[in-house]
């Protein structure tokens, strides 16, 4: 299949879908009334966790990418992108990373994580998600990712583990706390870990944010998000929405009470 080239382009705000909406009005159209919704047991007899898996990642989209740099006891380094990941709180600074795979057969992030509790989490931006990706391999565990992406470790000053020096945004990080599952299929079966992990040290590049390093410039950061499959996603389009206040939707729209 031949595909159009990867070209150069800003994020660009745009309006909302229904610039007329009004509280109470609901959706903007009445597609979704047209089909009615399924109901699915995860664990209906039958019905495999990779069915689940599949599922949860083309529908949970997009998802942002945590590129996780560890180092084994022995000094071993590892680079990996997971997108069960996620900021979870600012204060402290806590992040979410999901490692699925049976306990058995450790990722190695997963095993440097539950060695040393240290890690770095790197943004990706479009500048190297060729690289990134290729970090993703199925290397031994004596294999050094760093080398076969290409990318540049920057030394950290909280933790061991190393961050991305061409990521613009990374995040030094120690594990707070750990979560271990069980497979519903077979309970004797670990099926996957997931960290709670505080960022106690930032690394921000210097042109990508305001001067009190409080908003970050999205045309400059230009993240790349996961999709379903091996499918990565570009953020191009935006709309702006402030949240409602209340007090302020009752006393200036009086069509916001008779909802009530």
């Amino acid at each position: 299949m031949s595909l159009p080239p990867f070209e150069k382009a800003d994020f660009k705000l745009t309006d909302i879908p229904d610039p007329t909406w009004q509280p109470g009005s609901g959706a903007t159209n009445n597609e979704w009334a047209k089909h009615k919704k399924v109901e699915l047991d995860p664990y209906a007899e039958g019905r495999l966790p990779f069915e689940n898996y599949k599922l949860l990642v083309s529908a949970v989209t997009p998802r942002p990418i945590g590129f996780i740099s560890t180092v084994g006891k022995d000094g071993t380094r590892n680079l990996s992108p997971f997108s069960y990941f996620g900021v979870m709180n600012h204060d402290p600074p806590v992040f979410a990373i999901g490692i699925s795979g049976a306990t058995g057969n450790l990722k190695d992030t997963c095993k440097n994580l539950q060695d040393t509790e240290e890690c770095t989490i790197n943004l990706i931006s479009e500048w190297f998600i060729e690289a990134a990706n290729y970090a993703s391999i199925d290397a031994p565990y004596d294999v050094n990712e760093w080398k076969l992406a290409g990318l540049t470790p920057a030394e950290s000053s909280k933790v061991k583990p190393p961050h991305v020096a061409e990521s613009a945004f990374s995040i030094e990080g120690k594990v707070i706390h750990t979560h271990y599952f069980k497979s519903k299929k077979d309970p004797s079966k670990g099926s996957g870990t997931t960290f709670l992990v505080e960022g106690v040290n930032f690394h921000i590049r210097e042109d990508i944010a305001d001067e009190k390093f409080t908003t970050v410039d999205i045309n400059k950061l230009k993240p790349i998000g996961r999709l379903g499959g091996s499918v990565y996603a570009r953020v191009l389009q935006g709309f702006d929405i402030p949240r409602p206040d209340f007090k302020t939707e009752i006393s200036e729209h009086p069509e916001v009470s008779k909802l009530l």
